[in-house]
């Protein structure tokens, strides 16, 4: 037997066949018509429902087709929903390898960000087949994948369970944390240094961990004022201190490069939580720790 896995509108439709030699698969129109209204032309047909759970023959050689169906969860209100996969973690129709159709990974997009990038080179004069631009559009493409590898980064991951138990209720400082970002403005660089404090409620971070935190939010298309209440944010969803301060001290390629072109301008922004925000003593102490060489 064969399967034959067509997605349309993300629905999914299977059709089990003995010989595939002898099936014609209907054009776009007629698996538009096939989900409606289970009707199909040239390939046979069809009585189906709208989510894609099918039955009957497939004609021309007469090649049957088996109904297929979810019977997982019969007593289910979305027994028979093809993309809910609730209520079928152990459904074969559900996670069948031929139907597991996951999210593309960020390197899939490697093509066509090269072609859009070879697109670009010879917009601005170039040739792109001249030798030492022969394999720039992929090398740009794979570059800009790493410089915004953020985006496949969760805080749960970067976490790695290193949240501890600990009766201490002092202020934990790590400072000039290297930070690379990129400009969503301009799609050039900005760099600097981060140095975050919290101040712990029976619970610490490890150490590396706030390090990891300014990489989650930092390699993504960004602007230095939400990066730093993001870094902040986060630190308060591991540990729930009583309070978080950031501040990051940036250099932007878009002032230095273009612009204004000011190469000795400094962009410093900071967020205070909770006790920071509240309390100028304790906000006055962090600062003086991050100012102490």
């Amino acid at each position: 037997q064969y399967y034959i896995v067509c997605r349309l509108s993300a629905k999914i439709t299977l059709i089990v066949v003995n010989n595939l030699n002898s099936v014609k698969m209907p054009n776009a129109s007629a698996m538009q018509d096939l989900h409606l209204n289970g009707s199909s032309n040239g390939a046979g047909a069809v009585n189906g429902y709208q989510n894609g759970v099918m039955s009957g023959q497939i004609n021309g050689n007469g090649t049957a087709m088996k109904a297929i169906k979810c019977n997982c969860g019969k007593n289910s209100a979305d027994a028979s929903d093809s993309n809910n996969n609730k209520g079928h973690e152990k459904c074969t129709f559900h996670h069948d390898l031929e139907l597991d159709h996951k999210p593309s990974t960020r390197e899939d997009l490697l093509p066509l960000m090269s072609r859009s990038y070879r697109m670009l080179l010879s917009s601005l004069g170039e040739d792109p087949e001249r030798q030492g631009l022969l394999k720039t559009p992929e090398r740009a493409a794979k570059a800009m994948l790493f410089f915004t590898k953020g985006y496949d980064q969760s805080l749960e991951e970067a976490l790695n369970g290193a949240v501890f138990d600990e009766d201490h209720d002092e202020m934990v400082v790590v400072k000039d944390i290297e930070m690379f970002s990129m400009c969503e403005h301009h799609l050039v660089p900005f760099y600097g240094k981060v140095s975050i404090g919290y101040l712990p409620c029976k619970k610490i971070l490890g150490l590396s961990k706030l390090a990891r935190i300014v990489e989650i939010f930092s390699r993504r298309l960004q602007v230095q004022e939400r990066l730093t209440k993001q870094i902040a944010v986060a630190v308060t969803q591991a540990v729930q201190p009583a309070g978080v301060a950031v501040i990051i001290e940036g250099v932007h390629m878009c002032m230095v490069m273009r612009g204004v072109q000011k190469i000795n301008s400094k962009t410093v922004t900071s967020t205070m939580l909770g006790v920071f925000r509240d309390d100028p003593k304790t906000r006055e102490e962090f600062l003086t720790l991050c100012n102490n060489k």
